[in-house]
């Protein structure tokens, strides 16, 4: 079973244009979720699902300095983007993670990806019941089982946020899902990289820990806004957009 990590990134963000590549302690944000991908033990490959647009092109020089495969696909249909990504790089099994998440904790998709082995579910994740600080999404799911997906739906939604559909239909796809334990428990917490405020939120926390921790944990992170919660506030005012 070939274990297969997906990154969703884009330069062309409507909300905060050039987010992958925004720095802090010397290194792209994509530099950071990449690192942290590969420290999770189950995944055996990472691709980064971007797109055609010439935007993107510093992103794919990126990866191949970082030493992980790219795919290139549609801008608008995220879904089919996922899933040719993911077959490019012969994936049994998918491993969802979108680029605003630059410290999300190894350990939570490694957990994640456990999980997926012990049931017998189409689909595994920490995001769809929100529990985990946002930032932590992950979710787990066979190839075929988005294939069949995307086969049942033409919604142009359901084609932009790639497992919506799938979570919208639990009496056709089996769904288990984590809940955080109490000392990580936040789930009105940013930690995804949205907004301008959210950049800086991340930069401190990544800047705090990065000498001594850099692959810091969620725990970590939670324990250092409890700290300082002045820190929370610097984007509390962020919408988030959901489970879409």
């Amino acid at each position: 079973m070939r274990i297969v990590a997906t990154i969703e990134a884009r330069m062309t963000s409507s909300r905060l244009p050039g987010k992958p590549l925004l720095t802090a302690a010397g290194a792209p944000m994509l530099e950071h979720l990449v690192r942290r991908l590969k420290a999770v033990p189950s995944i055996d490959a990472i691709v980064l699902a971007t797109t055609v647009n010439a935007a993107d092109a510093p992103l794919v020089e990126l990866a191949g300095r970082l030493g992980i495969s790219v795919f290139r696909g549609d801008e608008q249909d995220v879904m089919q983007r996922v899933i040719d990504a993911a077959a490019s790089a012969d994936a049994d099994v998918v491993v969802e993670i979108t680029g605003d998440c630059p410290i999300i904790d190894p350990e939570i998709i490694e957990q994640t990806i456990r999980m997926f082995k012990a049931h017998d579910a189409d689909y595994v994740s920490n995001a769809h019941a929100r529990s985990y600080p946002d930032g932590m999404d992950t979710q787990v799911f066979t190839l075929e089982t988005l294939k069949r997906s995307a086969q049942m739906t033409d919604d142009p939604l359901d084609h932009e946020h790639v497992t919506l559909h799938i979570r919208n239909h639990p009496e056709v796809f089996t769904h288990v899902h984590l809940v955080a334990p109490p000392e990580i428990h936040w789930p009105e917490l940013g930690l995804t990289l949205d907004e301008r405020s959210d950049y800086e939120l991340l930069k401190k926390i990544i800047e705090h820990f990065d000498a001594h921790n850099p692959l810091f944990s969620c725990l970590d992170a939670v324990r250092f806004l409890r700290q300082f919660p002045e820190f929370a506030e610097i984007n509390k005012e962020v919408a988030r957009k959901g489970n879409t």
